[in-house]
This record gives C-alpha cells, sequence and structure tokens, in this order.
C-alpha cells in the first residue's frame, strides 16, 4: 500500500500545516477535531490530522444531502431549510436552528466524529443513533484512496447490495480510515413537543415507568434518568428546585391531537410508579430550560467535589434488564463509597456513571477502576454491552474481548489487518 501523502487527504480534510512529510509505516495518525470525547480520544505517539470544521446546508428537496465533517464556526450561517434534521442537528425554525451549530448534547461535536463513534443521545429512542442515520460515507483509507461506502452518489434508504460498509466504518473510532464526508437520513420536525419532568421513590420505581412506557408504545422522543444525585445537583448547579430524588425527564413528540392522548397515558403510567404529580412544558423557552439542566449535568457533577476529576463510564442493556442493573449499579457505587450520580438514556437501554474522584488518591482511582470492571461485566451478564456510546478506546479492550469472544475478535483483527496493515490508524485503540 501507499503511505499516506499530504495530496491524498487535500480536498478532503485540511493537513496540519507543518506535516508535509510523508507519513511511513512509523508514523502513526490519529484524526482529532475540536469535540473529541471518550475512549477513542486518548492520543498515542504518532501525527494528528486536524479535521476542519465545514458544513453543506441541505439542498431544497433533496432528501439527504452529503455532509462534511463537521459545522462550521463563526460567523454563524444562516438558518437551514424546514428540513432539517431532527435531534442533534439542525432544527428549521431560526431560534432552535442554532443546533445545527451547537449539536445536542454536545456543543463542539463534530457530524463525521459522531458517525466514527456511533455517538448517540437524548433523541436517540425514538430517531436512533448515529448508525442508523448514516446513508453514505467518504473515507480516506490508510493506503490514500478515498472510498465511498455506500457508492459515490448513493443515498439509497435501504440496500441489500454487498456488505455493509457503511455501518463497518460508523463505530470505527478512527482506527479503519478518515471519516470526511457523511450524508444522513433527515427527519421531519414534529407539529407540537412537550416536556415533563417527574420525581419517584426510588431508581428502580424510575427505570421501572421507563419500561413500562415503551411497552405501553407510547412514541416518546426523548426519556432521560437522573438518579437522587444527579437531580441534587443538576439542581443545584442549574438554580432550579427540584425534589432531591430519582428522576425522569420525557419529551413527546406529534401532532397537538395525538400529543394530548400521548401526555394522559403517560402520566397514568407515572403515577402507577409512584411518580409525582407531572406538569407539562408546551413553551420553547421552558422546554429549553429543562433539556439545559440535563445538558450540564457533567459540570453540575464536577461541582460536588470541586477540584477533584471526572471520568464518565457507560454501559447499554436490554430494557427488560434495565431496572435490575441500575439498581445494582447504584447499590455498587453506595457500597465502593464511590462519588458517581448516575444519568441516562434510558429509552434504549444507556445509562452512565460520571465517577468524579481525587485522581491523586491511588486507592480512589483502583476503586474507581474496579467499579468500572464491574459495571460493564454486569452488563454482559445481563445480555448487554460493555458500551453503548463512549467506545472501547483503551480502556475497554478487555472488556471487549469478553463481549465478542476469541471468534469475534480475530474477525475484527482481520478487518484492521485488511484495511490498516501497518496500524497506522488511531493504533492501540478498540483491538
Amino acid at each position: 500500500p501507499r503511505p499516506l501523502q499530504r495530496s491524498h487527504l487535500q480536498g478532503h480534510l485540511p493537513w496540519p500545516g507543518p506535516c508535509h512529510r510523508r507519513l511511513s509505516v512509523d508514523n502513526a495518525v490519529v484524526a482529532a477535531d475540536d469535540g473529541c470525547d471518550g475512549g477513542h480520544a486518548a492520543v498515542c505517539t504518532g501525527a494528528q490530522a486536524a479535521v476542519g470544521r465545514r458544513l453543506r446546508p441541505p439542498r431544497p428537496r433533496v432528501p439527504s444531502p452529503p455532509l462534511p465533517p463537521a459545522p462550521a464556526p463563526s460567523p454563524p450561517r444562516q438558518a437551514p431549510p424546514p428540513h432539517a434534521l431532527s435531534g442533534r442537528a439542525a432544527r428549521a425554525k431560526p431560534a432552535r436552528a442554532r443546533q445545527l451549530n451547537t449539536h445536542n448534547p454536545g456543543a463542539d461535536a463534530s457530524l463525521c466524529g459522531m458517525a466514527a463513534t456511533g455517538a448517540s443521545g437524548t433523541n436517540a429512542v425514538r430517531y436512533g443513533a448515529m448508525r442508523p442515520n448514516v446513508l453514505n460515507l467518504r473515507v480516506v483509507l490508510p493506503d490514500g484512496r478515498l472510498l465511498h461506502t455506500a457508492g459515490p452518489g448513493r443515498h439509497p434508504r435501504k440496500r441489500a447490495a454487498g456488505y455493509d460498509l457503511t455501518s463497518l466504518f460508523v463505530g470505527s473510532e478512527g482506527t479503519l480510515g478518515f471519516l470526511t464526508q457523511a450524508t444522513l437520513r433527515l427527519h421531519p420536525l414534529p407539529e407540537a413537543s412537550a416536556v415533563t419532568i417527574a420525581s419517584f421513590p426510588s431508581v428502580g420505581a424510575a427505570v421501572a415507568c421507563t419500561v413500562q412506557v415503551l411497552q405501553a408504545a407510547v412514541p416518546v422522543a426523548r426519556i432521560e434518568f437522573l438518579d437522587e444525585v444527579m437531580a441534587d445537583a443538576c439542581s443545584r448547579f442549574s438554580e432550579m428546585e427540584l425534589p432531591v430524588a430519582a428522576t425522569l425527564l420525557l419529551e413527546l413528540h406529534g401532532s397537538q391531537r395525538s400529543l394530548a392522548e400521548q401526555q394522559q397515558q403517560t402520566e397514568e403510567i407515572v403515577h402507577q410508579n409512584g411518580g409525582s404529580s407531572v406538569a407539562w412544558a408546551e413553551g420553547q423557552e421552558e422546554r429549553e430550560r429543562l433539556w439545559s439542566m440535563r445538558h450540564n449535568a457533567w459540570y453540575a457533577a464536577l461541582a460536588l467535589r470541586p477540584g477533584c476529576q471526572g471520568y464518565s463510564t457507560d454501559v447499554c442493556v436490554p430494557i427488560s434488564r434495565l431496572p435490575d442493573v441500575v439498581v445494582e449499579t447504584k447499590q455498587d457505587l453506595q457500597a465502593s463509597n464511590i462519588t458517581g450520580p448516575m444519568v441516562g438514556h434510558v429509552g434504549d437501554g444507556n445509562f452512565h456513571c460520571i465517577l468524579v474522584f481525587n485522581s491523586q488518591d491511588p486507592e480512589e482511582a483502583q476503586r474507581i477502576h474496579a467499579f468500572t470492571e464491574r459495571l460493564g461485566r454486569r452488563a454482559l451478564a445481563a445480555g448487554g454491552t460493555c458500551t453503548g456510546e463512549h467506545g472501547v478506546g483503551l480502556g475497554k479492550r478487555a472488556l471487549l474481548q469478553e463481549e465478542l469472544g476469541p471468534e469475534g475478535l480475530d474477525t475484527l483483527r482481520s478487518i484492521k489487518a485488511a484495511l490498516d496493515p501497518h496500524n497506522l490508524m488511531n493504533p492501540g485503540k478498540v483491538l
């Protein structure tokens, strides 16, 4: 294979100014952007390619335009047309169109970065995570060739032609090539939406309510869980008055008529599980205020122990096993004397623990490490995965081996060797 050269990537991503030399088999390459997060982002030795920030607005009457790696920086662009992405991308109304430039939930997330990490978030329960919303990718392979995973210019909603190369690269964590353009599925904006917060007597009751809402086929758009530690931290950080209790934030999308029925059904299920009385926020400003509290969860958690370090880990389990796993994890945190508020996109079985600890205390750091190992294995024992969003990176390679088994891991190694025989791309991650 040809070593990567600057000319191979010109027009696809900006090459770092001083790095004009050829990349040999001794030079590892890591794609990086402002919004890097998760296990894949830890940098080993080697060159770093800074992926630029460009965005093509959707073309009129074209449902799935290709979008380059990342949203545009300031100065702000003109608001996109009404067929914008729902959830983490653009909204049609000018006040909501800011989400095109500040992704939900990550303010600095990039489109191709989200694809490379298989990102997900609060809207995934209704609109899916990143993987089902990517129709085509443009990838610079380690040998310099340019690959369109679904063929140049193609964006069918489904295909049965050959192997699914698009899904292969989504979630590859930068280990197989540079993702330089993504063609995405677009979702129409809902006619109406409403948000509510409900408090529960225990984490088990809150998660059981989630399961029942989903089993009742309520078309919930977002359903977020906060344990009592996180609810208290978010309340104080955002200067809102919330009960110190396990909490659910729910958002419904639909028509005005259907929304009323969904609200009534949701309220009944909340009350059946001991939840507090439900008041719905339908105005845009109030909805944004409630979700802003949730999106500040990371900073709220860090404020619990000023001067300490935060480490976030996640797992994902089948919905039917979610209540048991969440309750067991809560008990583990308490028994281990760990400051670890819990928050999660529980609508798809995914939750996080934000572990706040003193990195200068070896004993505490060891307790954090042991807890993350137990959490990952708890999820695997429940038929889930060691990570639903954050990725494998360096820290969960052993858990990945347990999850896939030797045959699965050997298959991943074969794919890596075929595409990147010199191990140039984000070496040491995943495998």
